[in-house]
C-alpha cells in the first residue's frame, strides 16, 4: 500500500482541462468496503470499464476513500459535456452490468445509474484562484 503522505503522481496536460468532484457512500456491511476496493484495483477491474470511461471523453478519473466515503475526481477536456458523455458511457459494453455489480457495495438504491448514485460536489476553495486575485 502506498504511503498516503507521499502523494500520487499525476499526468499533466498541455491544455486547460475541467475537473469534477463527486461523492458516494459505501455500505458498511461486513467486508463490503474491502471488496469494493478489490474490484477497483487495476488488475481486477473489468477491462471494458476504463476503456469506456476513456471512450466517453474522460482524460482521467480517480477515486479516494476514507472509511465508507468515496470521492471521485474526473478530469476532462474543456468542451466536455457531462450529460452527453455519461449518457454515452451508460450505453457502452458491460457498463450497465458493472453499475449493477457495484450497487451491492454502494449505499444507494439498486438499479440506479452512475449519475444517480454519484453526487456532484461544489468546489469552495481553489489555491490557484486565490493566488490570481493578488
Amino acid at each position: 500500500m502506498e504511503n498516503l503522505k507521499s502523494g500520487y503522481i499525476r499526468e499533466s496536460y498541455l491544455t486547460q482541462t475541467k475537473r469534477y468532484c463527486q461523492f458516494l457512500k459505501l455500505k458498511l456491511d461486513g467486508d463490503k468496503v474491502e471488496q469494493y476496493k478489490y474490484w477497483h484495483e487495476s488488475q481486477n477491474i473489468w477491462p471494458e470499464i476504463p476503456e469506456g470511461i476513456r471512450k466517453a471523453g474522460i482524460l482521467d478519473m480517480e477515486i479516494y476513500l476514507i472509511g465508507n466515503i468515496e470521492v471521485m475526481i474526473v478530469e476532462t477536456p474543456l468542451d466536455f459535456n457531462w450529460d452527453e458523455a455519461f449518457g454515452r458511457l451508460a450505453s457502452y459494453d458491460r457498463q450497465a452490468e458493472w453499475e449493477e455489480f457495484m450497487s451491492q457495495f454502494q449505499d444507494v438504491e439498486n438499479g440506479g445509474t452512475s449519475d444517480e448514485k454519484w453526487q456532484l460536489m461544489e468546489r469552495i476553495f481553489s489555491l490557484e484562484d486565490c493566488l490570481k486575485v493578488k
